[in-house]
């Protein structure tokens, strides 16, 4: 216990902590920071770093030791968010997608957004055909490696980069046909400008989806993207709301209510973890308020419940969308130099973009590859959404719609990507192997960025259900899981009640406590303000004050007195 102590007070004693932040081109940033910094200090940090003025659309990523995903909260202090042990290691993202990103005012903004449509598009956030997908590729090669050379770039030389999580010979042959005919000529920032243009037209863009299970107990992954709230389901599109029909998020332990038109119901959902749901809607206030509202001084705190007691509390702090772009069309310097990191073959480098190519393990192995490590994703999610769900929905379903068709409500889904190319299962996160605190150390010691192989190593090695419907050697089995669920389920139904319950206790007593103070200066101190004297002149006041308070005070005032005579009698 002692050591324990001594421990904790050390830790507690140290001044400085190393930090480690992982930025878009996968090289990092390495600091010291003060025990008492807070975000807003190391995001700034980065930025002079980076020689980056538009920096409202981008955050600081990092994951707790309970593998839950968190934005850096620049108003707090750093030490007090990490759950884990120093040295720190975070990544940085675009937290807020623009609109119109490529209307950005800077190149180096442009570049970083570029960076991270680049991992979107990888990783399967970024869903699209055949056709896009091909063309948002070409202009990657184009932007990386320059114009075709047929003394650099030999015959099937595009299939040495990996784009997308699944790759196509068809596919490849397109990229390349691309990337020799059409794009020839193009600057790097005119090819990442086309890029950006091609990406925000897809109803994909912007989409950073959070897990969660619908009615039926099916995969759904909501998203929140410049344009509204999103719920996808496979490679479709099932709802969308505008921001201006989103009248209310909430959550309450593991479910997450969206409320639209006048405050009723219309999706219920629940996520993996009440973390995670608390993640879920803290996202989903940050972005309501980022492109909804007209100035940051119309941003209110927010409740998840409707009782002030009772619920969490949280207030997005920064500037919105339009005073971000109102401040960018001030910006006047010369436009910083950029070090583009330049497309390099997966063999050579490994790079979270640009990893080994699926297609060069032979045809059945990596069929056999791609099943096992979907296989470990799907159990993955099966696991983490073992509680039942329940979806509510009230009148009219919104149905998704492009942005040129905002009024019209369909009854028919979109479907984003075509057969040829359907990374739905793909629609996942960020592998937390990208984040993780061992990968983290591992770079640390090492100085080598996390790679592509290390990723799916750690996809590939997720808990898996057997032929016979059972976890492996370490897991347990499902019915066994869901007996544990429902009891871990009414013991934190047990909690919740008596947390409220001393919620309520409380408030009571600060609210007697502060009409005690009241009462004790409107008749004991000699404050003389217009207020005061005007209490103290009613009747019924010197009534309470004669035939109540004074009789009250004597009565104390003899008991003390007894009780002072006791003890010095003793």
């Amino acid at each position: 216990m002692l050591s324990r102590f001594m421990s904790g007070s050390i830790r507690n004693l140290e001044r400085e902590y190393s930090c480690t932040v992982r930025l878009l081109d996968d090289t990092e940033y390495t600091c010291t920071i003060q025990r008492d910094a807070k975000g807003q200090y190391l995001f700034d940090l980065i930025c002079h770093h980076l020689n980056l003025l538009e920096k409202d659309y981008f955050g600081i990523r990092y994951v707790d030791p309970d593998k839950q995903r968190h934005w850096l909260e620049f108003s707090k202090s750093i030490g007090k968010q990490m759950k884990a042990q120093p040295p720190f290691t975070m990544c940085l993202r675009v937290k807020f997608y623009p609109p119109e990103p490529a209307a950005l005012k800077e190149e180096i903004t442009r570049y970083l957004v570029f960076l991270q449509i680049k991992r979107d598009l990888y990783h399967g956030r970024l869903l699209c055909k055949t056709s896009d997908a091909a063309m948002l590729a070409a202009h990657i090669l184009q932007a990386e490696i320059g114009d075709y050379d047929p003394g650099k770039h030999p015959e099937g030389y595009s299939s040495k980069f990996q784009f997308f999580p699944k790759h196509s010979e068809k596919l490849e042959r397109r990229i390349a046909d691309l990337h020799k005919t059409e794009l020839i000529g193009q600057t790097p920032e005119t090819s990442e400008r086309n890029f950006l243009q091609k990406a925000q037209m897809l109803e994909t863009y912007g989409v950073d989806p959070h897990p969660c299970k619908d009615v039926s107990g099916n995969p759904a992954f909501l998203a929140f993207t410049p344009f509204g709230f999103v719920v996808l389901q496979g490679n479709k599109r099932v709802h969308f709301l505008k921001w201006n029909e989103v009248t209310k998020l909430k959550f309450e332990g593991k479910t997450f209510h969206v409320y639209a038109n006048q405050r009723e119901i219309i999706l219920t959902y629940f996520a993996p973890t009440p973390e995670a749901c608390k993640h879920l809607w803290k996202c989903g206030v940050e972005n309501q308020a980022f492109y909804k509202l007209e100035k940051s001084s119309q941003v209110r705190t927010v409740s998840s419940s409707n009782l002030f007691f009772k619920g969490s509390r949280f207030r997005y702090s920064g500037r919105v969308a339009k005073e971000v772009m109102e401040q960018s069309a001030k910006i006047k310097r010369e436009p910083p130099e950029i070090h583009r990191a330049g497309l390099v073959p997966s063999r050579s480098c490994p790079s979270i973009t640009h990893g080994p190519r699926l297609s060069s393990v032979p045809r059945t192995r990596r069929r056999a590859v791609h099943i096992s490590i979907m296989e470990g994703l799907e159990s993955l999610r099966d696991s983490a959404h073992s509680t039942p769900v329940r979806s509510v929905s009230h009148g009219e379903s919104f149905m998704p719609r492009s942005r040129s068709q905002a009024t019209d409500h369909s009854e028919r889904t979109a479907v984003i990507s075509d057969e040829a190319y359907s990374p739905s299962d793909s629609v996942l996160p960020t592998p937390v192997a990208e984040h993780s605190m061992e990968l983290s150390a591992s770079r640390q010691i090492n100085g080598a960025p996390c790679s592509i192989e290390e990723e799916k190593e750690s996809e590939a090695g997720t808990p898996m259900y057997g032929e016979g419907g059972e976890f492996g050697a370490d897991g347990r089995s499902a019915q066994e899981g869901a007996g544990g669920d429902s009891t871990l389920s009414e013991v934190e139904q047990v909690n919740k009640f008596v947390l409220s319950v001393l919620r309520l206790l409380l408030v009571t007593i600060g609210l007697l406590f502060v009409l005690l103070l009241l009462l004790i200066i409107l008749t004991e101190s000699d404050l003389d303000i217009a207020f005061l004297r005007d209490i103290r002149q009613t009747p019924e006041f010197e009534q309470f004050h004669y035939e109540y308070f004074c009789p009250l005070r004597r009565w104390f005032a003899c008991k003390l007195r007894w009780v002072g005579g006791l003890l010095i009698n003793k």
